[in-house]
């Protein structure tokens, strides 16, 4: 066999072991050292990871606008709509309007627990029943059959 068949790998083999070393022994402990300082310095990280959280700032910011948006337009229309259940609603407008016959309807009714029950109906909106004209069909009795 040829020599080169020998030394060849022994000298990859000794390059792999000595490229080893320098990291095992000298790079190694050089990255540490470079690391440590930096974890030294005053708000290093920050100053690296301030656009992602500037952004990720921004992106709350919005997302908080947006709920807080639709979280008061919600309780404003609560709101209106409680102010509509309220059965002394249409008591105090009567009341205002010197209508006394519906103030004295609405009083009655508000007594009687119908409050709530009228202020849902309104004669515009109420659905119509549809009118059924009943079949007229002749009863047939024992004799007929």
């Amino acid at each position: 066999m040829e020599l080169a068949q020998f030394v060849i790998p022994l000298f990859v083999a000794f390059e792999i072991i000595i490229i080893l070393a320098l990291y095992r022994f000298v790079l190694r402990d050089w990255i540490i050292q470079k690391w440590e300082q930096k974890m030294d310095e005053e708000g290093w990280l920050v100053i690296r990871l301030e656009p992602v959280i500037d952004e990720i700032e921004d992106r709350m910011h919005e997302k908080l606008q947006a709920f807080q948006d639709s979280f008061f337009g919600s309780v404003g229309k609560m709101t209106a709509s409680a102010k509509n259940l309220d059965p002394m609603n249409k008591i105090r407008k009567a009341a205002k309007d010197n209508d006394w016959t519906s103030l004295m309807v609405e009083y009655a009714a508000n007594k009687a627990g119908l409050g709530g029950v009228l202020g849902h109906i309104n004669p515009q909106t109420a659905q119509k029943e549809p009118q059924n004209s009943p079949k007229v069909t002749q009863i047939k009795g024992i004799k007929d059959r």
